[in-house]
């Protein structure tokens, strides 16, 4: 397979406006983003108030806390500043970019699933996921197996900053460089 093969192509066309894109995948994505944006200018200021998270926006944001495994998507953050919260949450990250790559076969968990993958006590995920449920963080929907749990729009958005901040108030070890 040559170079050549392996780039993505697209033609647009809006109105008298027309556009061709080749390269990789990202790049061309970008491209076309850009074009619309320009050429629709409705959409854009859609897009300005428009939250959705690609999986490669989830990987970007949580690719250091989790990862998929043999045994299915898990938190994989060796920081102990991880509150019970975060960690449910990250869990439920975890199984959405399972999902969304085709990992796992749904975006959703049990809280006997988020205590096999964390082993955290199942009061405390009762509680918890009581807690971020109501603070619109987690969705929760009664399927035939039971009640199952997803991480909503809203909670990646909490998370995210709240594993941001925490990541800014980390200590950070320098070296210190001496001239002998």
């Amino acid at each position: 397979m040559s170079q050549e093969d392996n780039k993505l192509r697209v033609s647009i066309s809006f109105g008298a406006s027309r556009a061709e894109f080749s390269g990789d995948p990202e790049a061309v994505l970008v491209s076309v983003n850009n074009f619309i944006a320009k050429q629709v200018p409705a959409l854009d200021l859609a897009n300005k108030i428009t939250v959705n998270y690609s999986v490669a926006d989830l990987i970007k944001m949580f690719g250091d806390y989790v990862k998929i495994t043999e045994e299915g998507p898990r938190v994989w953050a060796s920081s102990s500043k991880l509150s019970d919260k975060d960690t449910i949450c990250l869990q439920l990250v975890a199984a959405k970019i399972g999902y969304e790559t085709g990992k796992s076969q749904s975006p959703s968990l049990t809280l006997q699933e988020i205590n096999s993958a964390t082993s955290l006590k199942p009061k405390s995920i009762s509680s918890r996921l009581s807690e971020i449920s109501k603070a619109g963080y987690v969705e929760r929907e009664q399927t035939d197996q039971g009640v199952r749990y997803k991480v909503t729009t809203q909670g990646i958005h909490w998370l995210g900053n709240v594993l941001e901040k925490k990541a800014q108030h980390q200590p950070t070890i320098t070296a210190n460089n001496h001239n002998y």
